[in-house]
């Protein structure tokens, strides 16, 4: 599994970043969270948005930061 947080860097990015580490965390993945904030990366997959966070090169929430039980269950889901 391929965990990515696409943004530019800003506050909201950031947190959804450390949010996501801790969601992966308390899974018990070993997966690793990678933070894109290449804006060309986030613009080449057609989204205008950030933060994006990313399951094996599929968007599953865009645009805000969710809690972390929410995380969890998006990442479960994929």
């Amino acid at each position: 599994m391929k965990i990515q947080v696409l943004g530019s860097g800003c506050k909201t990015c950031k947190k959804l970043y450390e949010i996501t580490q801790k969601a992966v965390a308390e899974l018990g993945l070993s997966e690793n969270v990678e933070y894109i904030t290449d804006i060309q990366k986030i613009v080449a997959m057609g989204l205008m948005q950030s933060p994006v966070l990313v399951v094996d090169g599929k968007p599953i929430l865009i645009g805000f930061t969710s809690d972390i039980e929410k995380i969890k269950k998006l990442i479960k889901g994929n």
